[in-house]
């Protein structure tokens, strides 16, 4: 590995090799207005993906300072889930909403008919398997909207190197996206990040990111049943799939990637790591158990991450930064509350803190939709489109570590060339998936140290 590495500069010389922003910036077209869409004051939103996070997501929209806003269009491919979010949201907030049923979208193509609802200048939030956030991006800009879109936004590295041209060229259209890593608004940890920044626990040496529970959302998946398609049963299960989602890895534990990151400065260069599969039984799904990473930064600093989904074993779920002078926590017991503080020694004991956040602590969900409006009404640069990429990157990078068995940089990660979700884009119902099973009705899983050029 080149030790001398710097990310950022090699990721904007591969992007202009490869002749992705030049692609990406034909997308710019019209300018688009500087502030809000509508006479009346109001920012309309669409909601693209209509599971549990992107009902979710629209409500933080709806009930976050800085409207008004309301909610007009919602698509999804599976016709129950449209119905379950739509209920769900009309229950609290039917007087913002105006969803009629000629304006709720079931298909592969909904997304557009969605979008096709707003004026530019308002919003889409893209709360769909992470495999298809850069399709949906690309008409978004091609619209002149705004966008929020669910962490990762990527899965490998044919997306991200899209989604990065994607990004430049939404900054070129003076379009706000905000990225669901919402722990970057949080004001805690923003306090705490400003002090290390600071140096105020001295030079980081060591990071540490746990999150360690039982199966949680799709991460198992048992044989689908004769009723439903491959594609249609890996999409509605999407976190045990990696082509969809990046699997439990990139969906689960790039959020304390994300902070720790994000304290220290920088995106590691390179990771090694180890996993692996236990008590499988009959579920098909790719995913491991377990996960050990080791992250090293371009300075030699170490980021140790931890994931498991085993029920039954100790429970774990927050993320540490030791300096050279004290220790320091970013987050405790799934991270809201944040707990952060700053320790007088490595240690932590309650007769050991020297700082602690003590003031009210807003929930980061609503807080990143309160900066993502404030910064659409007074037209503030905003934009976290390339680091959202980047995120996903990098957790992309120490899955496919586990996944091989190898050593896998930085660089390595960003210009690898299978394209999980090939021809995405043009999926429909009767699609075959990325993903085919074999002939024991099994999908591929990583086998480390056999298959060591790509995932699967």
């Amino acid at each position: 590995m080149n030790k001398n590495l710097v990310c950022p500069t090699s990721r904007r010389s591969f992007l202009k090799s490869a002749g992705q922003v030049a692609a990406a910036s034909a997308l710019v077209g019209l300018a688009v207005p500087r502030v809000h869409a509508g006479e009346n004051n109001t920012i309309r939103i669409a909601l693209i993906g209509c599971g549990g996070r992107g009902t979710g997501a629209a409500a933080n929209a709806l009930t976050a300072k800085g409207g008004p806003v309301q909610l007009v269009a919602m698509a999804d491919v599976f016709d129950d889930r449209l119905k379950s979010s739509y209920e769900n949201l009309s229950a609290h907030f039917q007087d913002r909403m105006d969803v009629p049923a000629e304006r709720r979208f079931v298909g592969f193509d909904g997304y557009k008919q969605a979008m096709d609802c707003l004026a530019p200048g308002d919003i889409a939030i893209f709360a769909t398997p992470p495999a298809f956030r850069g399709v949906h991006f690309a008409y978004a800009i091609e619209k002149g909207l705004h966008v929020f879109m669910e962490k990762p936004v990527t899965v490998d590295g044919p997306s991200t190197r899209r989604m990065l041209a994607l990004a430049e060229a939404s900054v070129q259209k003076n379009l706000k996206v905000g990225v669901g890593l919402m722990w970057r608004h949080c004001r805690a940890r923003r306090a705490l990040h400003d002090r290390i920044q600071a140096g105020e626990i001295g030079d980081i040496i060591t990071l540490r990111a746990y999150r360690m529970h039982g199966p949680i959302g799709s991460f198992l998946s048992e044989p689908k049943s004769a009723g439903i398609s491959d594609l249609m049963y890996q999409i509605r299960n999407f976190h045990s799939y990696i082509w969809a989602s990046g699997g439990c890895y990139s969906d689960f534990y790039i959020h304390n990637i994300d902070e720790c990151c994000w304290m220290k400065g920088s995106w590691p260069v390179e990771a090694q790591a180890c996993g692996g599969r236990h008590y499988r039984g009959n579920y098909v799904d790719q995913n491991f158990d377990n996960y050990s990473v080791e992250y090293t930064f371009d300075d030699g600093t170490k980021l140790f991450l931890y994931g498991r989904c085993i029920g039954g074993c100790y429970d774990q779920f927050g993320s540490y930064v030791h300096g050279s002078q004290r220790q320091a926590i970013i987050s405790l017991n799934a991270g809201m509350p944040s707990y952060s503080a700053i320790y007088r020694q490595q240690s932590i004991a309650p007769s050991q803190v020297i700082w602690k956040f003590t003031d009210h602590e807003p929930n980061p969900y609503d807080v990143e939709w309160e900066d993502l409006l404030l910064a659409i009404r007074q037209d503030q640069p905003y934009n976290e489109a390339q680091r959202g990429a980047e995120a996903s990157l990098v957790s992309s990078m120490g899955r496919m570590a586990a996944h091989t068995g190898q050593v896998v940089t930085y660089d390595e990660m960003l210009q690898h060339p299978h394209d999980m979700a090939l021809g995405v884009e043009t999926l429909t119902f009767d699609s075959p998936s990325p993903l085919m099973p074999g002939p024991d009705g099994k999908y591929p899983v990583p086998q480390p140290g056999l298959v060591t050029d790509r995932e699967y």
